[in-house]
């Protein structure tokens, strides 16, 4: 016997189990579909697949309310800062004539802007990422190098909102990574900017860095903690999601795309790594990323530290144990003090000794002490003879000229390592002028051709240059670049800057041409790209037409005046 059924309506089916149908022998009554179809366990394959219809047209709809939104929200934070843009523009140019006024203006015209280009390149790196075009450069890169860069844009924002906030730096076993790391950078940037955002002014955040060693890699984790408003389980759930952001009246102010955890996340795991959050409402919030790299380890050279004497002023509680373990692994002689006080009875005692130092490295000063620089000041009147190093998290571009007028002429930025601490220290005690990466170099004698097609761009960039006292020679496209350069003597340029994108011939051809041009100097002249094009593909195109670099636009001052004086010096 088998199971079989017999229709009663349009609607209902009996189910019986019998040879022919027996009312006592029916057992379920069941539904019938549309299509007359029986629906064994009372589910209909018809309604099934309207309510995963109806599940897609939600989600889609949700979808699309998402997206109404994120445009909504993209079109005003869009037009505020260009609103801010546009007035102080207007508001410098009525005031041409009060310095006080313009500089005003042109400061918070680059602050809005700044903000401006971080919304761009939201939406062009979500695009780059939901096409499956986004790349990632395996280059090798310094983690002191990193981690200032971040501090150092970040700094502003910290400070405005009044919070406090330290970076500590546990196990690091290597300095030398390989990896993406302006993508990396994105990442930490990201991460560090919503929890300033969102976190009260006067909060409180922490950021940690150490690194694990397995398999032949290293694994570098970066964790920040606050103290800010935290976040509920239902949005952490969708936190990743295109276009989300908190919605919550104490926050309705705070202008982003939705783009950004949503970017970290992607960019994270197609570098092998992971992200963790942990959040609750009112508790502040932890985000852990967690990501494998390569790794090179880095021979340092302490030659220049044999037999020298260092005394390092320093009043924060953790940095004295760094020094000790970093120095003390080269057996470099040094003394710690915590104060004033302290660092001149050990000036004194070395004197009556005959031991004298040769560098006194300054850090924190105490509280309700003398600020570093009248520290620096009087040690450089009083010692003459010591060369005086600063160690600090400040940015150099902004203490510089009070700096080198206290005696200060060398600088090594927080967070340091065994490299970033031991080169510095080279460098002082070698007696290099002191220059940051973000000063002017002197580069007069040398010649720069810059090809530019854009008429304002071009000003711009020669208006850069200007301050570096290079001769600078121009040209509007690849074809009047290979021309000005095959027409020249050999050696006459220094160095090129090559926009990619120009009429007549790209720079790509353009450099090629030079490359295989068979002179002299075609193949060690330092070419570099400037340009809008800032995709990693990019970059790698840049390299395989024989570029040395890339300079990403808008144009990172700093960067390139480092550039120009380690290539040109």
């Amino acid at each position: 016997m088998g199971l079989e059924y017999a229709v009663l309506d349009e609607n209902r089916a009996v189910v019986y189990q019998s040879e022919g149908f027996d009312p006592a022998a029916v057992r379920q009554e069941l539904p019938l579909s549309r299509g007359g179809t029986l629906c064994i366990g009372g589910e209909d394959p018809l309604a099934a697949e309207n309510r995963e219809l109806a599940r897609k047209l939600e989600a889609a709809n949700a979808a699309n309310i998402a997206k109404e939104t994120f445009l909504s929200n993209m079109s005003h934070d869009i037009r505020t800062p260009m609103n801010a843009i546009v007035g102080m523009a207007a508001l410098a140019k009525k005031h041409i004539d009060e310095k006080s006024r313009v500089a005003d203006a042109l400061g918070k015209i680059e602050i809005a802007s700044g903000h401006l280009l971080s919304l761009i390149n939201d939406v062009l790196d979500m695009s780059r990422i939901n096409s499956g075009r986004m790349q990632l450069m395996n280059e090798p890169f310094f983690l002191s190098d990193l981690l200032h860069d971040i501090m150092t844009i970040l700094r502003p924002q910290l400070e405005q909102k009044g919070h406090a906030w330290r970076l500590e730096a546990g196990d690091i076993a290597v300095e030398g990574l390989r990896g993406d790391a302006l993508r990396l950078r994105q990442v930490y940037v990201n991460i560090v900017n919503n929890a300033v955002k969102y976190t009260p002014d006067g909060g409180s955040i922490v950021l940690r860095v150490w690194e694990t060693m397995a398999d032949g890699r290293c694994c570098l984790h970066f964790q920040c903690s606050d103290n800010g408003i935290g976040m509920s389980r239902e949005f952490l759930e969708r936190i990743y999601e295109p276009f989300e952001r908190v919605n919550s009246s104490t926050i309705s102010r705070i202008e982003g795309t939705g783009l950004g955890m949503s970017i970290v996340k992607k960019t994270v795991e197609a570098m092998g790594g992971a992200i963790a959050i942990e959040s609750a409402p009112g508790e502040g919030t932890t985000v852990s990323v967690d990501v494998p790299l390569d790794y090179e380890r880095i021979t340092v050279n302490t030659s220049a530290l044999e037999g020298k004497r260092l005394l390092i002023l320093e009043a924060d509680e953790k940095l004295p144990a760094v020094y000790r373990q970093y120095l003390g692994e080269f057996s470099i002689a040094h003394s710690i003090a915590d104060s004033m006080t302290d660092a001149l009875n050990l000036l004194t005692e070395a004197d009556f000794r005959g031991e004298k130092y040769d560098a006194v490295i300054i850090g924190k000063e105490q509280k309700n002490s003398h600020s570093v620089f009248d520290i620096a000041q009087y040690l450089s009147k009083s010692y003459p003879s010591l060369t005086l190093v600063l160690v600090s998290d400040i940015v150099w571009e902004e203490v510089e000229y009070l700096a080198n007028r206290s005696g200060i002429h060398s600088f090594i930025p927080l967070p340091f390592f065994r490299k970033s601490l031991i080169n510095g220290l080279n460098q002082a005690l070698l007696g290099t002028d002191g220059e940051s990466a973000g000063s002017y170099p002197d580069l007069s004698g040398r010649t720069i051709l810059l090809v530019e097609d854009n008429m304002i761009n071009r000003e711009i960039a020669r208006e850069l240059l200007s301050v570096t006292n290079a001769a600078v020679e121009t040209a509007e496209d690849g074809q009047q670049a290979v021309e000005a350069y095959l027409g020249a003597p050999e050696g006459r340029y220094d160095l090129i800057l090559m926009d990619v994108q120009m009429p007549v011939m790209d720079g790509y051809a353009a450099t090629r041409s030079i490359r295989e041009s068979g002179r002299a100097d075609a193949r060690t002249i330092p070419i570099y790209a400037m340009t809008a094009n800032t995709f990693a593909e990019d970059i790698a195109r840049a390299r395989e037409a024989g570029m040395d670099g890339h300079f990403s636009k808008p144009i990172d001052i700093a960067a390139l005046m480092q550039t120009l004086r380690r290539v040109l010096r």
